[in-house]
Parts: C-alpha cells; structure tokens; sequence
C-alpha cells in the first residue's frame, strides 16, 4: 500500500539532486515538544492514514530545523565539494531552513548559515537557485510535463512521503503517543520494519491533529535511543504566502547562468552533459525497507584513480577520501565498505555501488547476485 502515491501536494521542493536521499535535522532539539502529551480524541493507524490521503494544504511557510546522526566520516562535505552540491553538505550536522507553499508549481526553499544563504527556488517552469555567498544563480526552465515530486527530502512532509510509500507487509504500523510541535497539537504515527536486516528501528510522523500535514519526522536507527535523523517545523502558518515570496530578482552583480535540459550543474560554475552512454546501470535487489540498489560506475568508484579531464582535481579529492574506507572482502570479491547507524554502502573493486538502508551482510549478499 503506498497512500502517499500520487500526492504532489506533499511533495515541496524543486527538484534538485543530492548524493544521499536522506538529509539531517534539528537544532534545539527540547523546543520541538514541551509539557504534558497533548490530550486529543483516540484516533487508528487507519485513521490517521486516511487523515493523511484526504488532507487538502492550499499553502505553508515556516521554519524547519533538521539533524542528522548518520555516524558518518566527514565523506558528505567533501562529497558535495568535489560536485560543486553544497546542499550536499544536508546529509550531516544541523541546519535550519526557511520553506515556503504556494501550491503544486510554487516552492521555495532557504538554507541559512553564518557565512550566507542558498535559496533554492519554484515558481510555474522556472527554478532558480542562488548562493550569496558567491553572488551565483542558475536559472532552468521545466519541461511542460515535469513532475512535481522533489528528490530531496527537506520537510517532515516531503520525508514522511518516502516513509510511507515504503508501507507494505514487511512493516508493521501503531499508533505512538500525542506530541506538540511547534506549538501544534500532533498525533503520532510510528511504522516499524519487521525485517531484522533493516537498519531502521522506526519512523514516527508527528501529524497535525487540524490540517493533517507531518510537523516531524524522526528515524531512529536499530539499538538506538535518540533518533539519527529528525525533520521538524519549530514555527508554521498554514496561510498561502504572498506571491513576491516566489519571484527571483537577481541582486546587482550576480553572475547568472542558464542551463538547459540534458545538463546539469558543476564545481565552480561549470556544467556538464549527462549523455546516456555515461548514465550508470542501476537495478535494484530486494523490497521495502530492505531493498538494495546496485549501480555499475566504473573502477573510479573505489579510489582506484580518477579520470583525467578539467576536474581531476576534485575526482581525486572525492577517490583519496573513499581510498581511507576500511577493506572489506568475501566469496563476493572485495572492495571498500561506507557504514553509517541507518544504511550501509559496498564499493567494489569491479566498479560496483551496492547501497541500502541495511546491514553490511545484506549487501554482501547481493554482490554476490
């Protein structure tokens, strides 16, 4: 069952790619939820999926804190380095952004940090994103068909979304205790794979118990008391926001740059062709919360050396840092291994990317596939 399928209402931001799916969050982590639970009307797991199916949000802007306790080397930042992705930079620490909802073709989105803000921008076809600290914009304009699904998970709605698509008979759905989030009244919604091999515990979903939108979202990792990632609004206001709040005005002196289908971004205002011969071959092992996903890269994936050109530099950056992953090796072949408290990921020497939120032993198996 996937109740979230199909709901573009619930899916904010523009798309934008990252290297990891799923991004931290939450400073002041104490203000998401103080005094007494909340005393509100018993209400199902069914219930509050349906609540869920039939919610209707016309607008929405406020603050979100996110934390992540991946239990990672500092791989992210220099990951997001080397592909000129400082959103890349989301999959660690702690962040606050500011978002804005307008409906289905209007989002925005702001990274704020001491030295600057990126703002990450929908408005109809046009996207635009903009960092202040270098004065750079980059401007696309949408095909007519593009879906409105964001692939980056920025809030507790867009992180409940792949939560829930992933309901099916391997997990197990309750019903956890009332919770008030930014000042709101939530109910909460707790799923728990039933496959040991899952490196996920639980996510619990704190829903709005009035406009049924998740306020928070925490994944707790298998043995773990705290959660390793949390999405939560501390401030939100369901009205609509003004319409100036999606409209980009390039400040004096930004240097914009246009970029067209079939390409993308990269480091230092360059860009670069994704042209379907260099398109990895991915497929996937396995379902739900357990599925597995292998990517044939190339022998670069490893540290065994990168390909000369323009940004070798950065490929080298990028191939010295998994160079320093610990060995691993079995009847599979050998190659390095990247473990965090929530997923894993297998780099083999024969150019294999084997990933999933899964233990080690779980891709070991499907390297041998």
């Amino acid at each position: 069952m996937s109740v979230m399928k199909n709901r573009a209402v619930l899916r904010w931001l523009v798309p934008v790619t990252a290297g990891v799916a799923v991004i931290g969050g939450g400073a002041a982590v104490g203000t998401f939820a103080a005094g007494a639970d909340p005393a509100l009307p018993p209400r199902s797991a069914a219930q509050l999926l349906e609540d869920l199916r039939t919610s209707r949000l016309d607008g929405l802007s406020g603050t979100v804190v996110q934390r992540a306790d991946l239990g990672l080397p500092p791989i992210a930042a220099l990951a997001g380095q080397a592909t000129g992705n400082n959103l890349a930079g989301l999959v660690s620490g702690t962040h606050t952004l500011r978002v804005w909802y307008g409906g289905e073709d209007r989002q925005r989105l702001a990274l704020v940090d001491t030295l600057g803000e990126q703002d990450i921008l929908r408005n109809g076809r046009d996207v635009w994103t903009w960092n202040s600290r270098e004065n750079t914009a980059t401007h696309r304009l949408l095909p007519a068909d593009a879906p409105d699904r964001a692939t980056v998970p920025a809030t507790p709605a867009d992180a409940a979304d792949r939560a829930l698509e992933a309901i099916d008979p391997t997990t197990a759905v309750t019903v956890g205790r009332t919770a008030t989030v930014a000042g709101r009244d939530a109910y909460e919604l707790v799923l728990t794979p039933r496959d040991k091999a899952s490196l996920v515990h639980q996510v619990r979903i704190a829903l709005d118990a009035k406009e049924h939108v998740p306020l928070r979202l925490q994944v707790l990792a298998d043995g773990q008391d705290e959660p390793a990632f949390q999405v939560a609004f501390t401030q939100v206001d369901f009205r609509t926001p003004e319409a100036d709040q999606f409209r980009f005005n390039p400040p004096p002196g930004v240097k914009v740059t246009e970029v067209t289908e079939g390409e993308r971004p990269g480091p230092a205002g360059k860009r670069f062709e994704k042209k379907d011969a260099e398109k990895p071959d991915v497929r996937t092992v396995g379902t739900g919360w357990t599925t597995v996903v292998v990517a044939k890269i190339g022998d670069a994936a490893t540290g065994g050396g990168a390909k000369p050109g323009a940004d070798a530099p950065d490929a080298q950056m990028l191939a010295g840092v998994l160079g320093d992953l610990p060995k691993v090796s079995g009847d599979w072949g050998s190659g390095r291994l990247l473990s965090g408290k929530l997923f894993s990921v297998l780099l083999t020497d024969d150019g294999r990317v084997i990933a999933g939120l899964v233990t080690p032993e779980r891709l070991y198996e499907a390297a041998k596939g």
